[in-house]
């Protein structure tokens, strides 16, 4: 009598798709990972969270073999499951990315940067959305977005324990610069405020010509939130005023590790190593500048200017 082969249990399927995906076998990991869908409903298991993350599997595997849409509809079924988790909006943010929805995946990024301020590709992500925006829409681009979701503190501080390393869906772009996640949790609200108060403060500072006075409510600003791009750029651009020349080589420093394509950032540290004779990094900076930038003049004129003191 032939032996009856046993069905295989949703965490076997599970495990067999994830081994599927890491080899790049994405149509397969998608099926395999369909079955333990199936198989988990049918288990009675009453945590939302393992669907969720089955859900959210399948997504990464649709994403990667182009099935934009199939991914975004799993991500919302995974999000509905487990309401906020990284993997999934990040997915999802891909995916509306790659549909040339910008101002859905502009809010998906901005949302894990929520959850976790330190995650690159969520930084990366809202960067290039600022960008594809301000073309499409104008400098009231802000205007059109629907709103962004609030993520609750419990929700944030349960979600950055567990953000780091494995926030990033698999083979997504490496980190710019060789900068790690971390698993410091996202500034609560109150700091949020507070540093956003003192970086105005500091704006308005600067429109005096009050430059010393501007560092100081910067250098505030960055204690309560030290992910700040423009407080970095702002602060140097002061650094400069006051010809501290390698402190806004710093603050710039600090910029790019955090948005590795910071056109302030490139420009600022570009006008800092000319101020201290580093022609062949102030090159790098503006060629680096102009690979992202090609039209930026101003990039262009110091560019051959600084060349022709070679």
């Amino acid at each position: 009598m032939p032996q009856k082969h046993k069905s295989k249990s949703w965490t076997e399927l599970k495990q067999a798709g994830n081994e599927n995906f890491k080899m790049g076998q994405y149509g397969e990991a998608t099926s395999l990972y369909s079955q333990a869908i199936r198989e988990l409903e049918k288990s009675g298991n009453k945590n939302p969270e393992d669907l969720g993350i089955l859900y959210s599997n399948r997504a990464a595997s649709y994403l990667k073999d182009g099935s934009c849409a199939e991914c975004v509809k799993d991500c919302e079924m995974s999000l509905e499951l487990y309401p906020f988790n990284v993997k999934s909006l990040l997915r999802r943010a891909a995916a509306y990315e790659a549909l040339e929805r910008y101002r859905q995946a502009y809010i998906d990024y901005k949302t894990v940067l929520q959850i976790d301020f330190n995650i690159v590709s969520a930084h990366d992500g809202t960067n290039r959305m600022t960008k594809a925006l301000t073309e499409a829409d104008g400098p009231s681009w802000r205007e059109k977005l629907p709103p962004i979701p609030t993520v609750p503190l419990a929700v944030r501080e349960k979600l950055a324990q567990q953000a780091g390393a494995s926030a990033m869906p698999p083979k997504a772009a490496p980190l710019q610069n060789g900068i790690k996640q971390t698993n410091k949790p996202a500034p609560s609200d109150k700091e949020l405020k507070k540093a956003q108060m003192l970086k105005e403060e500091g704006n308005a500072l600067v429109k005096k010509g009050e430059h010393r006075k501007a560092i100081e409510k910067y250098s505030q600003s960055l204690k309560h939130n030290a992910s700040e791009v423009t407080t970095y750029t702002n602060r140097a651009l002061c650094y400069l005023s006051v010809k501290q020349y390698r402190d806004a080589i710093k603050d710039c420093d600090e910029a790019l590790r955090i948005d590795g394509s910071n056109i302030k950032a490139l420009y600022r540290r570009a006008q800092a190593h000319k101020e201290l004779k580093d022609v062949k990094a102030c090159v790098d900076d503006l060629n680096n500048l102009l690979k992202v930038e090609p039209k930026n003049s101003a990039a262009g004129k110091m560019l051959q200017e600084v060349q022709k003191r070679k």
